[in-house]
């Protein structure tokens, strides 16, 4: 299988920039797998900061060994999303905020830099990005105590 190349580096903020071999820079870019269960080293797609598809890969075995390390780290954090049972404070409306919830993993703290990392999925799910990027899943908000709810409500 053929080689594509390109390179990676890291901005001032730690976020993944693709560089094409023709120069053309794409920062903040994030790799998605399309069957991350039954297929995970096939069909990787490299999108940018708005979801747009910047790089289709059929396999990772058509990346450089440093390529596709990054890439497995970058879909390692990205997939790795622990589950909030519970917020047991109440953030304060500065920015960064923090947060102490518990989740499926057990009680942590992170903190938010903004209300936009606070988002709705669907109707009763919401995801939760730290300043770290590590995102944070409320699989359904109704089965949250009513504290933990009304937290949610100023941020929603």
């Amino acid at each position: 299988m053929p080689q594509i190349n390109f390179t990676f580096e890291r901005d001032a903020w730690q976020r993944l920039v693709m560089i094409l071999p023709d120069g053309n820079r794409h920062p903040a870019v994030e790799p998605v797998r399309a069957f991350p269960i039954s297929d995970p080293a096939r069909s990787i797609s490299i999108c940018d900061s708005e979801g747009r598809e910047v790089l289709y890969l059929e396999s990772l075995d058509a990346v450089s060994a440093e390529n596709r390390a990054i890439i497995e780290q970058e879909l390692a954090q990205r997939e790795f999303v622990p589950r909030i049972t519970r917020i047991i404070n109440h953030p304060t409306d500065a920015e960064p905020a923090e947060w102490k919830v518990d989740t499926d993993r057990g009680i942590t703290s992170f903190h938010v830099d903004n209300t936009d990392a606070v988002r709705r999925q669907e109707p009763h799910q919401i995801s939760i990005v730290d300043s770290l990027g590590i995102r944070y899943l409320i699989p359904d908000t109704t089965k949250l105590d009513p504290a933990s709810r009304s937290v949610l409500d100023r941020f929603l």
